[in-house]
């Protein structure tokens, strides 16, 4: 089609590709060349190839992307074997450069080892999109900026054949599900060394993929996981919507791949059954089978360590918060919000796979009791983390109107005679969370959180998740009983969610992993010492209830993004680059983002360019001529200036402060603030000049800042569920601020000086206010919600110039499949 040229551009001083289409090109293939233009140039991600600039000169066509150097993964084909774990990494690499493409309605349809390029660093770049078409999403319209593309006949046939899906054969419509089934074709290949679909001629390829199944991967001689093998097969469905429904899934089950392979651990390994909705006609019937074959199951594990069928039990785009057996261990009860609602309770009962709402709109299911009666957490209110506190009410599961009990509850559990309730109490975060049992009487107190409690089945004790820091998912198993012994039976789990009693009741089973590592169900003596490992599975698990043959749990996938709009622009634009994107601060201008993804800190324009890695932290501050960027080290032990641009970092003298969150600038670029702790002392807001000079408190301790004065006299500052107030920086005393609220998070003035931008953390939509500040009057300015709201379960952070012209801010997305398990023991 033409010729690629090796250039240098004068302005950047980096070398590019040129790519120039032929003079006798036809007019089809100049067509398609400008729509790769497009469509690729339309992307920004570290797994696509990235598009500099497009044009024509003397009438020739030419695309200008960044130049690689390496070779394409057929080359690498050719020379021999892919080592397997190496093909997991450029699948997951691949999975996640075609999620960035789907978000934006971007279907390549001609994925192929020859369109996929491999990096000497390892990375992998998704090639030519010159065949790709724009396409509303199964989940809404494709975005409003991706480009236009060629029609195409019905019928025609677009692709290279050994990589087609069956829909794209028959010349059918194809979606994202089209460049999963390629993937899988891939990944197979580089696993086995065969071509997935194999044939002397191109009918005969055709008709495998049809008609035909590959040859099992376990026939290739490789020593490979089952979960992968698995993965392998729910790509290669012949039906689209029996395989992965999303290339971020597919990512995901890979990455745990990754992640949980070599530990030389050899838990029970479950066969999860995919939530697709093609299965519901025999979920239910499946569900029913498994229940009435457990011990053989139980037999089987005990013997073999063989696999587990996970059946599904929900089918929705959303996030299961709590779930639980009801008193006839087959019947489940949970509470969801499914495609971007309100929280709900559910209930499904055994022969249906259809779940039956009841009634109890943002309401959270707490526990089941065990004559049928449920505790719920009623109008609920953000606290932090992942806390949520409400008002407890008893309701009987067959229905009537609930009867409210008791204020500020923020977990609970039944005794097992149903006639008593353990609870948490708290006034959210920074308050102190108590442990009655039953209601009224005190077992535990801390300054952290308490989660997941569950009182034991002999009612003596109860167990829960022990989290020092009171807003994350982290903690110790622990137990404490009526007298209140307290007994701490394992260390802190960075990433700990769920726990229940084992059947026997000797034993605590809990979901948690260390680090970014996917949670496993583990358990623990009551004697404690080292916990072992009872089921892992690809993804990160939540165990929600256990009884005597069986076990409730979900599947969550948890990620942070950014929305944010830019200045001028009319809608918001998806800038998270990993899965953990989080909101640092906006220039001034609102045209450059501060972030921070996976303990890295990352600059990117709001109007969607591509990211630049400033060094590893957490991103705070952009300093106010931009040169240089405000973040905490890992650890949160010190705070480092890196440089935006050419420089040295520079790590400021810590004077014993041993915990920093929260820095800013000021507006003299001077001096920062930010919150910190000293040894043996709590936690306030404290000044501190960057080129030397000890800290100086600004607030009591308890007491917080959220921002400063655009002429640096004023923080705006809260403590533990109070209302906002103004601390002079140069000392003196504070003041309220008028119309205040407990939960309130000031994040800046407005450009006129008369009003705080105010921002509340929670639930969508999160609201933004303006608060005015001589009258105190509240007006609604905003609310936060992403388009795609599935799953979305909070708005965790917000920044905002002064003008309001532009915006950006963090969500969090949990999408849970919930399934049921027998035979563990």
């Amino acid at each position: 089609m033409g010729e690629v040229y090796r250039a240098l551009d004068p302005r950047l001083g980096r070398e590019v590709a040129i790519k120039v289409l032929a003079a006798s090109t036809n007019p089809d293939r100049v067509a398609r060349f400008e729509q790769e233009a497009r469509a690729a140039g339309g992307l920004n991600h570290p797994n696509i190839v990235v598009v500099y600039d497009v044009g024509q000169h003397l009438g020739l066509p030419y695309v200008v992307t960044e130049l690689l150097t390496g070779e394409t993964l057929r080359a690498r084909l050719r020379r021999g074997a892919v080592p397997a774990r190496k093909a997991v990494d450029y699948a997951a690499q691949v999975a996640e450069g075609l999620a960035a493409a789907h978000a934006r309605g971007i279907v390549h349809r001609d994925l192929k080892p020859e369109n996929l390029f491999l990096m000497p660093d390892g990375r992998v770049k998704i090639l030519d999109f010159g065949l790709a078409k724009l396409t509303p999403t199964r989940f809404g319209e494709a975005h409003s900026t991706s480009p236009t593309v060629l029609e195409t006949e019905a019928g025609a046939i677009l692709g290279t054949i050994g990589y087609m899906a069956p829909e794209q054969v028959r010349g059918g419509t194809c979606d994202e599900r089209a460049d999963i089934f390629a993937l899988g074709a891939v990944l197979y290949e580089l696993l086995s060394g065969q071509r997935a679909f194999p044939g002397g001629s191109a009918a005969d390829v055709m008709s495998a993929i049809l008609n035909d199944d590959p040859p099992l991967l376990s026939e290739s001689g490789r020593h490979l996981p089952p979960s992968l093998a698995g993965i392998v097969r729910h790509c290669l469905e012949k039906s689209p919507g029996e395989r992965f429904q999303s290339a971020r899934d597919l990512a995901f089950d890979l990455q745990q791949v990754e992640r949980q392979w070599g530990t030389g651990e050899t838990p029970v390994v479950p066969v999860l059954l995919r939530a697709s909705r093609q299965w519901r006609p025999w979920a239910a019937a499946l569900l029913a089978a498994v229940a009435g074959s457990a011990a053989t199951w139980a037999f089987r594990v005990a013997r073999d360590d063989a696999p587990l069928p996970f059946v599904p039990l929900t089918f929705s785009q959303g996030t299961v918060l709590s779930a639980r057996f009801a008193p006839d261990a087959l019947s489940v009860v949970h509470s969801a919000a499914w495609e971007g609602r309100p929280i709900e309770v559910y209930e499904t009962q055994p022969g249906s796979p259809e779940a039956r709402a009841l009634g109890y709109e943002g309401a959270r299911l707490l526990a089941v009791a065990a004559g049928g009666e449920m505790a719920l957490g009623m109008r609920n209110r953000y606290a932090g983390g992942e806390r949520f506190l409400g008002t407890l009410a008893r309701v009987p599961l067959a229905g009537t109107a609930p009867r409210e009990v008791l204020e500020d509850v923020e977990d609970a559990d039944w005794s097992p005679d149903g006639a008593e309730l353990a609870v948490v109490r708290s006034s959210g975060a920074g308050g102190r969370s108590r442990l009655e049992y039953p209601i009224g009487h005190l077992l535990h107190e801390t300054d952290g959180a308490i989660r997941d409690l569950r009182v034991a089945p002999d009612g003596q004790r109860v167990a829960f998740l022990d989290d020092p820091e009171g807003l994350r998912s982290s903690g110790s198993v622990a137990v404490v009983d009526l007298q209140g012994g307290l007994r701490r039976l394992t260390p802190s789990w960075k990433n700990a969610d769920g726990l229940a009693w084992s059947p026997k009741g000797d034993e605590i089973w809990f979901t948690a992993a260390d680090a970014d590592e996917g949670r496993v169900i583990r358990a623990v003596s009551l004697s404690g010492g080292q916990a072992r490992i009872v089921v892992r599975a690809p993804g990160s698990l939540t165990l929600h209830d256990v009884r005597p043959d069986r076990l409730l749990v979900s599947q969550d996938e948890e990620r942070h993004g950014i929305r944010a709009r830019a200045p001028g622009a009319a809608t918001e634009t998806e800038l998270a680059w990993f899965d953990e994107s989080a909101v640092g601060d906006l220039a001034a201008d609102g045209r450059v983002l501060l972030f921070g993804d996976r303990k890295g800190v990352y600059l990117r324009t709001t109007d969607g360019g591509p990211a630049v890695r400033l060094g590893k932290g957490f991103a705070d501050a952009l300093s106010p001529d931009g040169a240089w960027a405000l973040t905490t080290a890992e650890g949160a032990g010190a705070l480092v200036l890196l440089p935006t641009g050419p420089g040295v970092p520079r790590t400021l003298e810590n004077h014993s402060i041993v915990t920093y969150s929260g820095a800013r600038w000021l507006r003299d670029g001077k001096r920062v603030l930010f919150n910190g702790r000293q040894q043996g002392s709590g936690l306030r807001a404290y000044l501190q000049p960057i080129d030397g000079g000890a800290p100086q408190p600004v607030t009591p301790e308890g007491v917080w800042a959220h921002a400063v004065s655009p002429d640096g006299t004023v923080v705006a500052a809260s403590g533990a569920g109070g209302a906002v107030s103004f601390h002079p920086v140069g000392g003196g005393e504070a003041h309220p601020v008028v119309g205040s609220e407990p939960g309130d998070r000031p994040v800046g003035w407005t450009a006129d000086g008369r009003a705080l931008w105010v921002f509340r953390r929670g639930a969508p939509p999160a609201p933004v206010l303006r608060l005015d500040l001589a009258t105190g009057r509240r007006q609604l300015w905003r609310s936060l919600i992403p388009a795609d709201a599935a799953g979305v379960v909070s708005i965790t952070a917000f920044r905002t110039t002064a003008d309001g012209a532009a915006y950006a801010y963090t969500y969090r997305r949990v999408r849970s499949v919930l399934y049921v398990a027998t035979g563990l023991r």
